[in-house]
């Protein structure tokens, strides 16, 4: 794989869903679940941290809606204080925070990878591997996908709802590079479809029907359906293949928690010493 020496920008998705209790925030203590400790240290943090550590981007803007919150964290004060770190104002959805983010992130800051502050098992080295390929493919916008195989093998605990296709069952990494603005087109398949959907409905919105029936007879590869549902938007769409078992996971509930903390656990040898 090439090694990129382009810059990137990190945007880091970190609002909370507006009218939503989250039961990680409410059993933490804490107003937004990114912020929750695991095994010692914000979600948040370690995310920002990773991206920060890879080498690979000069800069994380992190998407929120309320800054506030924050300033409990020394860590990411310190990288506020030292300019690494900076925010920028969500907006009530995913597909609007993108949108929001991209009017306030300057030209000079493009190309833009995005990831979201639950992803908590992120490291520097799959966010480096991920902006690598993601410069080799030459798309305009490109996802990092990790193989089912690559999971089940050594997380066969970690329960995912794999998207079966043609060649295999896949799911997303919430690793995701947009080239230049232009790019910004292919954000509005996250408005009805998220993840690629989880759910056949929001497939059959996010894709149009015979993208769907496509993906529910299995007809298509994964790289197929991806170029597919880039040429409807205009863009070039491309996979990132990620061999980490880790790399689909999000903590987006108890068991993925409880996955994600005896991940970083035998990491880490003992609890990280919390920042907060």
């Amino acid at each position: 794989m090439q090694v990129s020496s382009t810059k990137y920008s990190g945007l880091v998705l970190a609002a909370k869903r507006p009218g939503i209790h989250d039961p990680l925030a409410q059993a933490a203590g804490v107003t937004h679940k990114c912020m929750a400790p695991i095994n010692g240290r914000p979600m948040l943090e370690r995310v920002i941290e990773a991206v920060l550590l890879s080498g690979r981007c000069k800069h994380v803007y992190v998407s929120i809606d309320d800054p506030q919150v924050l300033q409990s964290n020394k860590k990411i004060v310190g990288w506020l204080a030292d300019g690494s770190v900076s925010t920028v104002s969500a907006r009530s959805t995913l597909t609007d925070s993108v949108l929001a983010a991209a009017e306030q992130i300057p030209d000079r800051d493009w190309p833009v990878m995005i990831t979201t502050g639950d992803n908590a098992l992120h490291t520097p080295e799959i966010v480096r591997d991920f902006i690598d390929g993601a410069e080799s493919n030459g798309a305009d916008v490109s996802c990092g996908i990790t193989r089912e195989e690559v999971v089940v093998a050594t997380l066969p605990e970690a329960a995912k709802a794999f998207h079966r296709l043609k060649d295999g069952g896949f799911s997303s990494c919430n690793l995701y590079s947009l080239k230049d603005r232009d790019a910004l087109k292919a954000v509005e398949v996250f408005r009805g479809g998220g993840q690629f959907g989880k759910r056949h409905r929001r497939i059959l919105k996010a894709f149009g029907l015979v993208s769907f029936l496509l993906y529910k007879l299995k007809l298509i590869t994964i790289d197929g359906m991806v170029r597919r549902v880039g040429k409807g938007f205009g863009v070039k769409v491309a996979a990132v293949f990620l061999p980490y078992d880790f790399g689909p996971i999000d903590v987006d509930d108890q068991n993925s928690f409880d996955i994600s903390e005896k991940i970083l656990k035998k990491r880490e040898g003992i609890g990280a010493r919390s920042q907060e």
